[in-house]
């Protein structure tokens, strides 16, 4: 007896100490299983697979193939791209607008990246009405690049004052702030040329001219320059002016398509819309991949009721780009003006096919 009674209490501890221990690790199991509970709640969702490579992407909505926008939409959740590929990409949504579209750009316009920036400056420019522009660009005329800053003072210059809203004070100091910039550098035609357009919009044609009279004498072929001068004088009223400076340059440069554009557009502005014809034509003639050549030349044969030869300028870009959304969206205008529903229904499918989230098919186009 007196041998067996210590070892009752030894076994007690060691019984008490092995639940303990059980104990203690069920607590540990718990706080882990716990821990990791409340890491799902605020985990962020999984990124959607993406199943197409950068390059297979691209090349299907810059070439307009079904399924471009979803494609183009996935490689947007992509952690891995960098700036350059991200703004390639966002070059391409111009033709693939949508909520989506909207949303991709918000995040990419306060993405800390100047080169996805002014990318995505440009492609708003593209696709957002004027009404709604300033609300998305306009925060970045505060932005610390400068080069971002300018940008956004570049998109937002040619919106009226109401479209400005709430931005016009801010959007008048960046330019202030470009116009000091480019006034304190060695003066070029390109620097000249956007100083011009800064004095344009602050109403002060007298600086504008100026600005462009030193462009053309330190690059007399800026032909960029002189159609700006041609423009200026056209809107200060001075006419027979700016119809002799473009016959001056048309001359020092008889196969410029942009100068054959200019002058199209000068003659549609003074009504006379049949030589425009010819002078667009010809544009079209001299650079014959030009797009916007080719769109323009199609709305003035439509203006002047050559539906036909119109329709055709399209569908020619619609062969060249089939991811074109501009002359896909008038094309079809176009069309449906002339009855012809049929190929009304077949172009709203194919755009179904690219976008199925396009605008213009929520709105019965």
């Amino acid at each position: 007896m007196s041998n067996a009674s210590p070892q009752h209490p030894t076994a007690q501890l060691k019984a008490r100490r092995r639940w303990k221990v059980a104990i203690a690790a069920i607590v540990v199991l718990a706080l882990i299983a716990l821990g990791l509970l409340v890491r799902g709640w605020h985990a962020p969702p999984a990124t959607p697979a993406v199943n197409h490579s950068y390059a297979e992407a691209l090349e299907q909505a810059h070439n307009g193939k079904p399924g471009a926008a979803r494609v183009l939409y996935q490689q947007f959740t992509r952690t891995d791209l960098s700036d350059i590929r991200r703004a390639g990409l966002l070059a391409e949504l111009t033709n693939y607008p949508s909520a989506q579209a909207l949303k991709i750009l918000d995040g990419d316009l306060k993405r800390p990246a100047p080169l996805v920036q002014q990318a995505a400056i440009d492609t708003v420019v593209a696709i957002v009405p004027q009404a709604q522009r300033s609300l998305l660009i306009g925060p970045l005329l505060d932005d610390p690049d400068q080069g971002v800053r300018f940008s956004a003072v570049r998109a937002l210059l040619g919106l009226s004052p109401d479209d400005v809203g709430l931005y016009y004070g801010a959007l008048q100091d960046a330019a202030a702030q470009y116009e000091s910039t480019l006034a304190s550098q060695p003066p070029s035609g390109q620097s000249q040329l956007q100083l011009a357009k800064l004095f344009v919009n602050g109403g002060d044609n007298r600086k504008a001219a100026d600005a462009l009279e030193l462009a053309l004498k330190l690059e007399p072929d800026n032909i960029q320059a002189g159609v700006a001068q041609v423009q200026l004088l056209d809107q200060q009223g001075q006419t027979d002016r700016s119809r002799q400076q473009l016959a001056q340059l048309q001359d020092k440069h008889p196969q410029s398509s942009l100068l054959q554009h200019a002058l199209g557009m000068w003659l549609l502005r003074h009504q006379q819309n049949e030589y425009a014809l010819l002078a667009l034509a010809k544009a079209v003639e001299l650079e014959p991949e030009n797009i916007a050549y080719r769109y323009d030349l199609a709305v003035a044969l439509h203006d002047l009721q050559q539906i036909e030869p119109a329709q055709r300028q399209l569908e020619d870009i619609l062969q060249r780009q089939p991811a074109n959304r501009s002359a896909r969206i008038l094309l079809i205008s176009y069309w449906k003006q002339a009855g012809q529903l049929q190929k009304v229904q077949v172009l709203l499918a194919e755009l179904e096919q690219l976008n199925p989230d396009d605008p213009a098919l929520q709105q019965g186009q």
